[in-house]
């Protein structure tokens, strides 16, 4: 395996890599783009330099990949259940093998800690798995009782959508890339994907790995791009969409979606609560608060934001949460000695300071955190808590996709819950 060398901030450090120029060239040539007019930069979040590029596709090369993947998916549909769970089996094998240069490679483009980057490849291997083992129970036809009794024979019968489009975020380039795909093709789907324009690599990365296992040419397709060009052909192509990112973009989908009568799955943003209650252990409770204000470095959308906590417990809880975030370690290391990475780019580090820095000017108190680190890269912010947060502050109102949380005290369990609703 051949491997590259970064330097990363600050200078005296550097990484040793699995990923090298030859890799990032043999990926970005597995995009299914067939002539293009431009590239995309690629650029490592820990050190805000590009390290790569891939290919930018255009709507035609979005309907030139469905309309293969579809003449792909009519004979992939005719495969064997068996085989194509045994093809499953297989690319578990190869990432299982091949786990530490997909977390490099994860990390490189998303700025991700170690254990996040490798939390990504267990998902991706425990899906494969699992859909490798159910696919044939939940495939099988089912008699059911016909509408007549005795007279009428009904059977529950689960074909294959056809072409399956999936429009991916950035935050997990592999989780919600190939993740997402294996479902859909383990059932006889062909997909056509579309990463995020800043971390195509992962699902490049995963289409090298289903082509080695034997995925059938042309079934499983990555078209690299930006939404706003790729999105509309792709949900006017494709037989069924699925969409993870931001609520506003999820209207446009579900309605250009509801126009082609398409199906649609969507996973959207979330402002989300975690209730501490009387009873709670509270060691447990601060190791699980730090984890889902941290994994990711709070991009994710499922992170906890706001933590509502009983007032029998806050003043204990509250300090403990506050020091477990201070001892939290921050870092750009391709290796499992820091807790949490970076924030994706300069847009995002923007968002956060600007939720923190406008609830302090109104008035919150800063338990913890609450500054960006630059000494150790231009897109590092500290686990960050705030206490005296009002409805009227932007960090109380609004998705803020960071390691940042505000916590509240509460006199019931029934405030708890109807405040986090």
């Amino acid at each position: 395996m051949s491997t590259a060398v970064i330097d990363t901030t600050p200078a005296e450090r550097q990484w040793t890599t699995r990923v090298g120029s030859a890799m990032l060239a043999r990926l970005a040539a597995r995009a299914a783009v067939t002539e293009p007019t431009d590239v995309i930069p690629v650029e490592a979040p820990f050190t805000g330099e590009p390290f790569g590029e891939v290919p930018r596709g255009g709507p035609a090369d979005v309907k030139a990949a469905v309309a293969r993947a579809r003449e792909a998916q009519r004979e992939w549909a005719r495969w064997p259940v068996a085989e194509r769970a045994e093809l499953l089996h297989r690319f578990y094998d190869l990432v299982v093998a091949r786990t530490p240069e997909i977390c490099d490679l994860i990390q490189l483009e998303a700025g991700k800690a170690r254990r996040d980057a490798y939390e990504e490849a267990l998902d991706v291997v425990t899906k494969a798995r699992h859909n490798a083992h159910i696919v044939a129970a939940c495939l099988h036809p089912k008699r059911r009782q016909g509408a007549i009794p005795l007279l009428t024979r009904t059977r529950e019968l689960h074909p294959p959508r056809g072409v399956v489009g999936i429009i991916s975020p950035w935050n997990y380039p592999f989780t919600l890339t190939v993740g997402d795909a294996i479902p859909a093709l383990v059932a006889g789907n062909g997909v056509v994907l579309k990463p995020d324009s800043l971390t195509p690599y992962s699902a490049l990365w995963a289409a090298e790995a289903m082509a080695e296992a034997g995925m059938p040419e042309g079934l499983f397709a990555i078209v690299p791009g930006s939404g706003a060009e790729l999105g509309e052909a792709l949900i006017d192509a494709a037989d069924y969409i699925t969409f993870t990112g931001s609520t506003a973009t999820g209207r446009l989908v579900a309605a250009q979606a509801a126009s082609r009568i398409t199906d649609c799955a969507m996973e959207l943003g979330g402002k989300n609560p975690l209730l501490v209650l009387p009873d709670a252990r509270l060691g447990p409770a601060v190791r699980g608060a730090t984890n889902g204000i941290c994994s990711s470095a709070g991009q994710l959308c499922v992170s906890i934001e706001r933590v509502y906590v009983h007032d029998a417990v806050y003043d204990t809880f509250v300090p403990r949460l506050a020091e477990s975030l201070r001892n939290v370690r921050l870092g750009a290391q391709l290796d499992f000695s820091v807790d949490m990475g970076c924030l994706i780019g300069p847009d995002q580090l923007a968002k956060v300071t600007r939720h923190v820095d406008d609830a302090v000017a109104m008035g919150a108190e800063v338990l913890a955190g609450g500054r960006a680190r630059p000494d150790l890269g231009p897109y590092f912010y500290e686990p960050t808590l705030l206490a005296g947060v009002t409805e009227d502050m932007t960090v109380c109102r609004e998705e803020t996709f960071g390691p940042v949380a505000s916590v509240y005290r509460c006199a019931s369990v029934d405030e708890m819950i109807a405040r986090a609703n």
